[in-house]
């Protein structure tokens, strides 16, 4: 059980991780986790360039250490699908946080959905994973059929608790989005 558990509870942490990178209309720095930028010779994340703030509710600002690299960053977060045009200031880069329109708004909670249903079909998919190593051990080991009863449905309520809790985040990050 606790391998269903902490499987299941990975699924939630990524999908947490995913929605954080999604846009709202407040300034958030986990929106630039998913920006990658050609520097050094690699693709090397925007967070590892530079010291990443809150300025105000509508403004991000990144203190580049490397001045080299601003052009490279600047075409990064423009080619982004972030939607921000970023203005330089010296080592410092400025992304104003634009108003989101109510079509933009819809467009990312039908991607923050589309999230949410994944993770949904990862959990499904983990308990029909132990389910059958479940019956596996019945074949194998002398389970009864009350114990593998038990075990199928402690297992459906890990199920049922991490799909409530994926659309309680669902439910939380639109309320987020739908904010104006």
């Amino acid at each position: 059980m606790t391998d269903v558990e902490s499987k299941m509870s990975s699924a939630v942490l990524h999908l947490e991780k995913e929605l954080n990178t999604l846009r709202t209309s407040r300034a958030n720095p986990s929106m630039l986790d998913s920006i990658f930028v050609n520097a050094y010779g690699s693709k090397t994340p925007l967070n590892q360039l530079g010291n990443i703030s809150i300025q105000d509710a509508n403004t991000i600002t990144i203190q580049i250490w490397d001045t080299s690299l601003i052009k490279l960053i600047e075409n990064a977060i423009a080619e982004s699908n972030l939607g921000i045009n970023p203005q330089i200031d010296g080592q410092l880069i400025r992304l104003p946080i634009p108003k989101l329109s109510e079509e933009r708004r819809k467009e990312i909670i039908k991607i923050a959905s589309e999230f949410a249903e994944s993770s949904k079909v990862t959990v499904r998919n983990i308990r029909r994973d132990f389910i059958e190593i479940s019956k596996n051990e019945k074949k194998n080991t002398n389970l009864s059929e009350d114990e593998l009863k038990i075990k199928i449905n402690e297992i459906q309520k890990s199920t049922d608790n991490n799909i409530k809790k994926i659309e309680n985040i669902l439910e939380e990050k639109k309320n987020d989005i739908m904010k104006v």
